[in-house]
């Protein structure tokens, strides 16, 4: 045991020393937070929106004066065409036009939403919301209900996602770089006949990199409560308890790599390829995977942080009980026995 100890003290040293790599493990969470909380939004705010009305009567004045009052849309002109409308969100002077019929005051019905649909996803968004600010106007009795997020904050569907994307790059990525650092200098083979068995050898370099991603689920964990107002409705024990399912999953991935790769920018394009964009693209952290195409949906299945950030959604947003993400642990553990496996018995093939 005080060998095992000793290597986690050297390894823990060598990544200290290294100002660099701690600048980028912790700097990188803060960094990613504050983006994707404040710079990187699908929030719906400050939408540029034109008003077309042939007359202002006390009906179409009030619902302009709603859509001005809501901090979504922001009203720009005032126009007496379509045509008009249709040249300022050509010459993208605005992104929105709400058209009111000639009648609209007398029938209380003839709305209109010319939008501007280069981008789908938002003008789809404006168009909720557009909706929903003057179906309330005209006291209609339908009334919209928000679950777990009634204000819509886009931060709610990010912290999760890059939990898991951060845990998983640096947990596998910079374990994976550690253990062909020692193979690129030759030191890998001094250690494996030193007195302790190859297996503690890499356990022991994997200690500090669980430990520095617990530093970073913490420092995520209290940005998202504390900075962004995402609220932990679930258990934080239940929360940390499927991270370290998860951390060790990444970890058993790193090694995996580090059989595979022989030199440092190998592990790195390696885990580029292999973890970076499957986590952004096929995750469900950019984009649902409901919507993707089958045969993209079957790759996503196979792709760990989808499991893992549909969990902490449920645990942190929804505040459900650890029964209710069953499914997504027993995947995850089910992987991170498989790839534990492999990454070992393939380790101790090539160590023979």
């Amino acid at each position: 045991m005080k060998q095992f100890i000793s290597f986690v003290i050297k390894e823990a040293k060598h990544i200290m020393r290294d100002k660099r790599t701690m600048l980028i493990l912790f700097g990188m969470p803060v960094v990613m937070m504050l983006l994707f909380g404040f710079a990187i939004t699908t929030d719906v705010k400050n939408v540029r929106t034109v008003v077309v009305t042939s007359q202002m009567d006390h009906l179409t004045q009030a619902a302009v004066d709603r859509l001005a009052q809501s901090e979504y849309f922001t009203i720009t002109q005032t126009v007496s065409t379509p045509q008009e409308a249709e040249r300022l969100i050509r010459s993208q002077k605005a992104e929105m036009a709400v058209v009111f019929a000639h009648d609209f005051a007398s029938m209380k019905k003839g709305i209109q939403l010319i939008v501007d649909g280069s981008d789908p996803n938002m003008a789809q968004q404006w168009t909720n919301y557009a909706q929903g600010v003057l179906v309330n106007m005209q006291g209609s009795m339908v009334n919209t209900k928000l679950l777990y997020n009634p204000q819509m904050k886009s931060a709610y569907n990010f912290v999760p996602a890059i939990m898991g994307m951060l845990l998983m790059l640096i947990c596998a990525m910079m374990t994976s770089i550690s253990i062909v650092r020692e193979k690129e200098k030759g030191t890998m083979e001094v250690l494996l006949v030193s007195p302790v068995r190859p297996l503690m050898v890499i356990m022991a370099k994997a200690v500090p990199y669980l430990v520095l991603a617990f530093g970073i689920l913490i420092t995520i964990l209290l940005m998202a409560r504390y900075v962004l107002g995402v609220p932990l409705q679930g258990s934080l024990f239940w929360i940390l308890a499927v991270s370290t399912l998860y951390i060790l999953l990444a970890l058993s991935l790193g090694l995996l790599i580090s059989n595979v790769a022989q030199t440092q920018l190998v592990a790195l394009l390696l885990s580029a390829m292999v973890l970076l964009m499957p986590v952004v693209m096929l995750s469900g952290m950019m984009f649902p995977v409901e919507s993707m195409p089958i045969v993209l949906q079957w790759i996503a299945a196979v792709v760990p942080p989808r499991y893992y950030i549909d969990a902490m959604r449920k645990l942190m947003i929804m505040g459900v009980g650890i029964g209710e993400v069953m499914k997504e642990v027993i995947i995850l553990a089910l992987m991170t026995v498989i790839f534990l496996t492999i990454a070992l018995k393939k380790f101790n093939v090539r160590l023979e």
